[in-house]
């Protein structure tokens, strides 16, 4: 059997107007995509197909760290060399892809429907199933033309390989003669990922549910689509999606129940670890810092570059230099780190040891910050990306500078640029939740309520395309699921 796949992923917040172009997308194609095999859903649907003897073709896969909409241009000439890859592929037995589901596009909206109906156009026929980010936004776009979705059911997303797994293999049961009832119930909720991390409650009853829901007789596969709260759109909500072999009713049961079960519990979603505002967030800080509760992990929570946000909000950096104590601690505190591509290029310019004096941040949001310090360390080719960062000390604070629009979710950011974080008595990191590499390292941890495109207070943003009513917006409503397909 010949199956093609490819993919495409990235987070679209609507509240950022930077767009995201060609220096944050990367792009892996054909036998580069397949020899580079990841961890992710890219490299679960790769090694599942190949473990059962697929003709794999591998297309292309772009993504790049969630930002503001896609470039129109750029979007286009990527789509549609995917498309002519499939149509050179053809004839083709089966179709799976690696999509995020909250993927938008500049003049043209909701990426992963356009993909779909344009891929279900060249093979009207032939099987489709996707892997999808637990964050997708689910569209009667996608629905239509797609005959399998499957999302992560971990967050953060430890079981993203896992996901491409399993939508390789019902592909395969598709491929063997399984026939695949879908329905897809919408709720009207907003709700971050701050306050639905699977290890905590109410969400861990909730995923419990749906795996539960996959051990009933015909069940194929469910899924809770958490949607993404930072994308003004009309789609938005959380998605309850279950996969039958017997029938849609049969389907449309389950998935109902799960997204029922999910808003009988919408008020018990909080925030999973200790939130506060900037001025309380520095005041704790310092609390733990006596208590030797150090490193103390803070995350800039309204700016996070993995969640959309430009990465170059200033206002917590500010209070932390205007704070005495914050500011004269030795090691000094950490803050990873501020997007500024003109002051990241004029320290290579200087060179490491130089006086530097300038301005950081406010390119996209917000207002700069006014600086005089010394270029400490550069590092000329950080991540996947190859972006070149720099650490400033200014006022007493190591402060990480990037050139290129960057997530700040690693440990070994700081080490890049010679910073030993286990030993830091304060790390800022521009996030919400802690990656786990972040989390064991914290001795404590703040989730600081800033301000940004993505301000973790809903109830702030300005919304104007999601319908209404939806919850956390408007509290005082009965709710019946929408049913999508």
């Amino acid at each position: 059997m010949r199956v093609f796949t490819g993919g495409f992923h990235h987070e679209s917040d609507t509240f950022n107007p930077m767009v995201t172009g060609e220096r944050e997308i990367t792009v892996r194609r054909g036998d580069e995509l397949y020899r580079s095999q990841r961890e992710d859903a890219m490299g679960g649907i790769i090694r599942t197909l190949d473990a059962n003897g697929i003709d794999t073709v591998t297309s292309l896969h772009a993504r790049a760290v969630p930002g503001g909409e896609w470039d129109n241009g750029i979007y286009v000439t990527l789509r549609d060399e995917f498309l002519s890859e499939l149509e050179a592929a053809l004839p083709v037995d089966g179709i799976c892809l690696a999509l995020h589901g909250s993927m938008r596009v500049k003049g043209i909206g909701a990426a992963e429907g356009d993909i779909l109906r344009r891929v279900r156009a060249i093979c009207p026929d032939v099987p489709v199933t996707v892997a999808l980010d637990m964050h997708a936004t689910v569209t009667r776009d996608m629905l239509e033309n797609a005959d399998a979705f499957i999302g992560y059911k971990c967050a953060p997303h430890t079981d993203a390989y896992d996901t491409g797994c399993d939508a390789a293999r019902l592909l395969l049961k598709l491929l063997s003669g399984t026939e695949c009832h879908m329905s897809a119930m919408r709720i009207p909720f907003l709700i971050a990922g701050e306050k639905s991390e699977t290890s905590t409650e109410p969400m861990r009853s909730v995923m419990d549910k749906v795996r539960q829901t996959e051990k009933e007789e015909g069940i194929l596969s469910a899924s809770m689509l958490m949607g993404f709260p930072w994308a003004d759109t009309a789609d938005a909500g959380v998605t309850s999606l279950v996969i039958s072999s017997v029938s849609k009713d049969h389907a449309a049961r389950y998935a109902g129940q799960n997204a029922e079960y999910l808003w009988s519990r919408r008020s018990d979603f909080k925030f999973c670890t200790e939130a506060l505002h900037p001025a309380e967030a520095l005041e704790r800080t310092k609390e733990y810092i006596r208590e030797g509760r150090t490193p103390v992990v803070l995350s800039d929570s309204g700016d996070n570059p993995t969640a959309g946000a430009a990465g170059d909000v200033t206002s917590l950096l500010r209070m932390m230099l205007e704070d005495v104590f914050i500011s004269h601690l030795d090691p000094p505190a950490v803050f990873q780190a501020i997007y500024d591509p003109e002051t990241a290029a004029e320290c290579f310019e200087l060179g490491g040891g130089k006086s530097i004096k300038g301005t950081l941040g406010g390119w996209i949001d917000s207002s700069p910050v006014e600086f005089e310090g010394t270029v400490e360390v550069l590092s000329d080719s950080y991540g996947e990306t190859h972006t070149r960062i720099a650490l400033i000390r200014t006022g007493g604070i190591d402060v990480v500078v990037t050139e290129d629009h960057v997530g700040c979710y690693e440990p070994e950011m700081m080490e890049a640029l010679g910073i030993n974080p286990s030993s830091s008595l304060v790390i800022t990191v521009k996030l919400g939740y802690l990656e786990p590499e972040l989390k064991k390292l914290a001795a404590s941890s703040v989730l600081v309520l800033t301000e940004g495109a993505t301000c973790e207070e809903l109830e702030k943003l300005r919304y104007e395309k999601v319908k209404r009513p939806i919850f956390p917006l408007d509290r005082e409503f009965d709710a019946v699921p929408e049913e999508l397909l």
